[in-house]
């Protein structure tokens, strides 16, 4: 059994915490771990009526490069899922969703993160912009089906909660290919 010894915060951010947990083993041994604690996250997959998946391109500093991704945003303290998503996708790529289904969840990095993402299909979407949140510089972006898909299987799409959201995402999706 695993056993939380003591427990302390050693970082305290804007979007996220770190706090330190000493764990005793089920060997007996006892090691230190590093936890980031987060609020949770969704990510849409957005469908529009010509059958266009949206993203938005990011610069992401972290990882040093621009990043194609699907719209996504972090879950404000007691903020039900559904709610950030719906706020999320009209501040990411300036569109209302009249329909959100929930895909699926998934923990992002549950190796060192609490952080719990909830995938939404949105459609139905129509304009109804809000203003990004002030650090986000985003580039909106709709491509076919078949053209995400070419870029997932090249290794172009490098962002994880995009390729697990797209492959939620995948029995929704009708590739003109398959069609």
């Amino acid at each position: 059994m695993f056993t939380v010894e003591r427990s302390e915060k050693v970082f305290q951010g804007r979007v996220f915490d770190v706090r330190r947990d000493w764990v005793r083993l089920p060997n007996g041994r006892t090691t230190a771990l590093d936890i980031i604690t987060h609020h949770g996250a969704v990510t849409l997959v957005p469908l529009d009526e010509q059958g266009r998946l949206w993203f938005v391109q990011q610069y992401r500093h972290a990882a040093g490069t621009t990043l194609l991704e699907f719209p996504a945003g972090t879950l404000e303290p007691n903020e039900a899922p559904e709610a950030c998503a719906a706020r999320e996708i009209r501040e990411e790529i300036g569109m209302a969703a009249e329909n959100l289904q929930l895909l699926g969840t998934f923990y992002l990095a549950p190796g060192y993160s609490t952080e719990y993402m909830h995938v939404y299909l949105a459609t139905g979407l129509s304009p109804a912009p809000l203003p990004p949140d002030a650090d986000e510089i985003l580039e909106p972006v709709a491509l076919p089906i078949d053209e995400v898909l070419n870029l997932a299987h090249a290794g172009q799409l490098q962002d994880a909660k995009t390729l697990a959201a797209l492959m939620l995402a995948l029995p929704y999706l009708k590739p003109e290919k398959s069609a």
